[in-house]
């Protein structure tokens, strides 16, 4: 008789999709939390880059010069170069 309600349970979880409904919410619900920690990374860099540029907008309202790379002069010529 046991043998019987185990082989009559396991004939109802065969019937049913239940369990690869399962799995399949489990591995796109995976998917889907690695999207958002890459996501989240990059909303942390430019959360990062926007606090160092508001800082620079207080110290040029302070009257401090433009920190950064300088800008390159076009119209620099190299004696060198000409020769």
């Amino acid at each position: 008789m046991k043998k019987y309600f185990k082989r009559l349970w396991k004939a109802l979880w065969d019937s049913t999709d239940l369990d690869e409904k399962a799995e399949a919410a489990l591995k796109e619900a995976k998917s889907r939390i690695s999207e958002m920690k890459k996501e989240l990374a990059d909303v942390k860099k430019a959360a990062k880059n926007t606090v160092a540029q508001a800082k620079d907008v207080v110290d040029a309202a302070k009257g401090k010069k433009r920190r950064g790379k300088k800008p390159n002069k076009k119209n620099k010529t190299n004696n060198n170069s000409k020769k």
